[in-house]
């Protein structure tokens, strides 16, 4: 009697357990298949120009006879194509993918099942790594929602579809591993970390939990000596991406909050000189000058533990919490100050428009634009060749990129020589260029006078036949 009595015990307690605990799918043969027409192939190519040397050596850095032969460089160009995973929100087309998966993209392809259609960027945030597209076409799609990645739990299954090494259609499952990961790779990190696997090519795929909402765009992988998937992958969560995304359609970019100062982690040792129980929260570095900060009072040397009522755990946290708050919201601060808790109030500003934003944004790099009556292309002269070639910081220019075999500078002029003036009439950018050449032409000029900056940086003037 007392041995069934253990026996039913232990029954009614695995009975229990079993209950408890979620049940591990048999099968995600049904979500697949509900899933799949709503995941996109991406396809994206651009130009690349390098400069070959016909010989069959390398002259060495510095050279004289490097300078002597630099006509014999021949400008090459080819095609580089990537490709990347996404997928629909919108039936009318609209597909969301990672920056990075078409950034510099001359042409984009997506692939939905068995059809291909041309796409254009609706608006992209490198800072996420964020790129909103838009089919060319009226047909209709099977869109899917997201989810809210909040209640995503460490242990939970889920499941990536997307494009490893150009195969499409591939599904993966796994658990999420961890939460609120860090890796260095772009400006506002709050990671999903799956060991679902994901390889080149699943970029700016889904990752759906078992309801089949997106809770996460897959981003990045660790991969040891690039050899592929090993278990480790990181997501954007979905209520920080959906975030982005909203503004990305309705404006064609970003605005998201700003405070204004520069932070840092509070260590051990600096909660212990500042009585604090344990080290938490953002230790104020420095406040920018006319910031929202400023203007509240807040100082270097303060700690922001709480911010518009959310608790600031870690240093890292400030910069998500902030950057997603509404701009021009009024925001309630908790500020440690002087071993004492007191509270600041101030308006939001926006990012994009501070100060701060404007020297840290990406440079946009123009594409090369083509001289057409001269047979070269060319691109704006910029800040970084301007710093990297030591020249007048005032200087303003062309660089040239190619130069074909019928062009009538050929053999004249080098890949990188920088064109100043033509006819003693300074060539601000590219468009310059264009017009005060096309004029030339127009009048019937034979010879055009050209001003450059050669590749030893040394200022030249050239007479060259047109006509």
């Amino acid at each position: 009697m007392k041995h069934f009595k253990n026996l039913f015990f232990i029954l009614i307690v695995f009975n229990f357990l079993s209950f408890q605990a979620k049940a591990v799918p048999s099968s995600f043969a049904d979500l697949a298949e509900k899933l799949m027409p709503s995941v996109v192939n991406i396809s994206t190519t651009q130009t690349v120009k390098t400069t070959t040397n016909q010989f069959p050596f390398q002259f060495p850095p510095g050279s004289p006879f490097g300078e002597m032969f630099k006509d014999f460089e021949r400008p090459t160009e080819r095609k580089a194509s990537s490709l990347g995973s996404g997928f629909i929100i919108k039936e009318d087309g609209i597909v969301i993918t990672n920056n990075h998966v078409i950034a510099n993209a001359e042409d984009i392809l997506i692939r939905v099942g068995d059809k291909e259609y041309n796409a254009e960027v609706l608006g992209a945030d490198p800072y996420m790594d964020l790129a909103v597209l838009k089919m060319k076409t009226k047909d209709k799609f099977k869109p899917v929602s997201f989810g809210d990645s909040n209640k995503a739990r460490v242990g939970d299954w889920v499941v990536a579809i997307g494009n490893p090494f150009g195969l499409g259609g591939t599904v993966t499952s796994g658990i999420i591993s961890a939460r609120n990961r860090q890796i260095g790779l772009t400006r506002y990190e709050d990671f999903i970390q799956t060991d679902a696997s994901i390889n080149q090519g699943n970029s700016g795929g889904p990752l759906f939990n078992l309801k089949g909402e997106v809770i996460g765009v897959n981003t990045a992988i660790i991969a040891p000596g690039q050899s592929g998937s090993i278990g480790i992958g990181f997501a954007i969560p979905a209520n920080a991406a959906s975030n982005v995304i909203d503004q990305l359609i309705k404006f064609g970019e970003t605005k998201r909050g700003w405070l204004g100062v520069r932070i840092q982690e509070v260590t051990k040792e600096i909660a212990d000189v500042e009585k604090l129980k344990k080290p938490e929260g953002a230790l104020v570095a420095s406040v920018g000058q006319g910031s929202p900060a400023e203007k509240a009072g807040i100082k270097a040397g303060d700690i922001i533990l709480e911010f518009d009522g959310k608790k600031i755990n870690t240093m890292k946290k400030l910069p998500n919490v902030v950057a997603s708050t509404e701009v021009g919201k009024s925001v309630e601060l908790k500020i440690w100050r002087n071993k004492k808790l007191i509270s600041k109030r101030l308006t939001l500003g926006r990012l994009e428009t501070s100060e701060e934003f404007n020297e840290t944004k990406p440079k946009i790099v123009k594409k090369d634009v083509d001289i057409q009556s001269l047979k070269i292309a060319v691109r704006d002269l910029n800040e970084q060749d301007v710093t990297n070639r030591n020249l007048n910081k005032k200087t303003k220019g062309v660089v040239i990129t190619e130069i074909s075999n019928r062009s009538p500078l050929a053999n004249l002029l080098s890949v990188n020589d920088i064109i100043i003036e033509v006819q003693k009439t300074s060539v601000k950018n590219s468009n310059d260029l264009n017009k005060i050449v096309d004029g030339i032409f127009k009048k019937g000029e034979k010879t055009l006078l050209l001003t450059i900056i050669n590749n030893n940086n040394r200022r030249r003037y050239l007479g060259v036949k047109i006509n």
